[in-house]
């Protein structure tokens, strides 16, 4: 009773046979957890087909792996033990152009995963990103909006729009969630919550000296 016909299944990519299944609208792929596999592997599919959603089915959410089948052009990335009914309901929002994570994900981007191997803040492409970028990143894996980074960093709602523009073009993710997960995979931390120092404000040190609040 539901939408779809499956027209093809395979064990392994390197058994499908473009002649034999063409063209389908929807590709659901179950994956191993080793990231740089599974970014291969979504790679090849989207050469076989260029047209095809792909929505990935995985024993676990691991970060990197996440990380990894959103930079490879994944539509939808669930879990195994997922309901028929919401994975029905997921492939229909994969079809009118959304983009499906799993359930809990705030809660996994604020604490570490066992699984997860970040990788050096300062290697790979988290070397692209500026300072103020990556704070305002950080801002983004607390689930901050725009206004409330501003604040902490002490500068205009409308230059934290500009840092966000600017952080989604570097890592080519599409929006703010996809960032954070972005960012997690690569090491970056939410980093502490406690507000800065306006430039306004004083420190005074014990012996009665100031010094300007960063």
């Amino acid at each position: 009773m539901s939408p779809f016909n499956v027209i093809g299944e395979g064990s392994d990519i390197a058994t499908i046979d473009p002649g034999t299944v063409l063209n389908p609208e929807i590709t659901l792929m179950e994956i191993p957890t080793d990231a740089p596999a599974v970014q291969r592997t979504v790679e090849r599919l989207k050469e076989i087909y260029p047209d095809t959603l792909v929505v990935i089915l995985s024993e676990k959410v691991c970060m990197a792996t996440l990380a990894a089948c959103l930079g490879a052009g994944v539509n939808g990335f669930l879990t195994r033990d997922i309901s028929s009914e919401a994975l029905l309901e997921s492939l229909q929002l994969v079809v009118l152009g959304e983009t499906v994570l799993p359930t809990g994900l705030a809660t996994l981007l604020q604490h570490d995963d066992a699984d997860w191997n970040p990788a050096r803040v300062n290697g790979g492409k988290a070397a692209d990103l500026s300072d103020r970028e990556i704070e305002t990143v950080q801002g983004l894996l607390r689930g901050e909006s725009n206004k409330l980074i501003a604040r902490r960093l002490n500068i205009t709602e409308g230059t934290i729009k500009v840092h966000v523009k600017s952080v989604l073009r570097k890592i080519k993710v599409s929006n703010r969630t996809q960032a954070a997960i972005w960012a997690h995979a690569h090491g970056i931390s939410p980093g502490s919550l406690t507000l800065p120092f306006t430039h306004n404000r004083k420190a005074r040190l014990d012996n009665g000296k100031q010094f300007p609040g960063n």
